[in-house]
C-alpha cells in the first residue's frame, strides 16, 4: 500500500470528462467569466461561504488564487477544478479537492460551489460524480470527506445521491458568512466509489 503521494502532475491537472459537465484546472483566461458568475451569485453564495475579501473579485486576486492552486497542487496539498457545461464550454461553478493528507489517512475533503443561474441543473451532481474516480484512483485517497451547514438541504441532498454516508455533527467546525457554523460532516471511501474501467 502506498503511503506517500502517487500522482505528479506538471501545472496543469488534467481534464476530467463527466456526464455534461467537464472539469478542468483554473487559468487566468478564465478571470472575466469566473468574476461575473461569482457577481451575479453573490447573493446566493453568500450564507454558504467564508466572508469574500473587499478585493476578492479583483484580477489580482484571482492570479494570486491561480498561483496558489498550482502550488498546492505541486506540493500535493489540493486539486482545484472549475466546472464547465460541456455542450457549451460555459463556466457553471467550482470544485477543489482540499486538506489532502498521505500517510496513514489518505484523505481529502471535496468542497464546491455553483452559480446561481445552474442550481438544480445537475452539474453539481455530476462534476462531484466525475471527481470520485480521480479521487481514488488517480490520487490514491482512501477517503473523501465532506461537510455542510445543516440547512443547506441541497448539498445534504447532492452529497448523500454520489454516495456519500453521514458520519458525524461538529459544532462551529468553519467560519461561514462571518461566524462559526455547525456543520454535517459525510465521507465516502474507495471500496464505495466506481471506478474507470481497466482498474
Amino acid at each position: 500500500m502506498a503511503f506517500f503521494r502517487a500522482v505528479s502532475f506538471n501545472e496543469t491537472s488534467p481534464t476530467l470528462a463527466g456526464e455534461g459537465v467537464l472539469l478542468r484546472a483554473p487559468q487566468m483566461t478564465d478571470y472575466a467569466e469566473w468574476a461575473s458568475l461569482r457577481e451575479r451569485s453573490r447573493d446566493f453564495l453568500t450564507p454558504w461561504e467564508p466572508v469574500w475579501p473587499s478585493d476578492d473579485l479583483s484580477r489580482a486576486a484571482f492570479r494570486r488564487r491561480v498561483k496558489r492552486y498550482v502550488e498546492d497542487q505541486r506540493n500535493d496539498q489540493s486539486y482545484a477544478f472549475l466546472i464547465f457545461r460541456a455542450d457549451t464550454n460555459s463556466l457553471v461553478g467550482g470544485l477543489t479537492i482540499a486538506n489532502i493528507r498521505r500517510g496513514v489517512a489518505q484523505a481529502g475533503s471535496v468542497g464546491y460551489w455553483i452559480g446561481q443561474p445552474f442550481v438544480r441543473c445537475g452539474y453539481m451532481t455530476a462534476a462531484v460524480r466525475t471527481v470520485l474516480p480521480f479521487s481514488f484512483s488517480t490520487l490514491r485517497l482512501h477517503r473523501l470527506e465532506a461537510a455542510c451547514i445543516p440547512t443547506n438541504t441541497p448539498s445534504i441532498r447532492l452529497l448523500e445521491k454520489c454516495g456519500f454516508v453521514r458520519e458525524g455533527y461538529a459544532r462551529e467546525y468553519l467560519c461561514i458568512n462571518g461566524a462559526w457554523q455547525d456543520h454535517l460532516l459525510y465521507a465516502r471511501l474507495r471500496d464505495s466509489a466506481p471506478q474507470p474501467a481497466g482498474h
